[in-house]
């Protein structure tokens, strides 16, 4: 009978925990800026922020709204 080798971990594997979110509701994104869901939606149809859609689930990348604060800054 064969046993599984378990995986070898360095300092370069990255790790994802249960609390480190790589993408949000658009209501965690809406709080995660500050702003209420209509607007996020509204960004999202302006091409403003980047979503994914999973199934019937939108979904925001953490790293759009960094983008999109980025962004901001950029254009003012």
């Amino acid at each position: 009978m064969a046993t599984a080798t378990p995986p070898v971990y360095t300092e370069t594997t990255p790790t994802i925990t249960a609390v480190t979110p790589l993408l949000y509701r658009v209501e965690e994104a809406a709080e995660a800026l500050r702003i209420s869901r209509t607007q996020v939606y509204a960004l999202i149809r302006s091409g403003a922020l980047r979503t994914v859609k999973i199934g019937g689930s939108r979904r925001v990348p953490v790293a759009a709204v960094a983008e999109y604060v980025v962004n901001l800054g950029a254009a003012a």
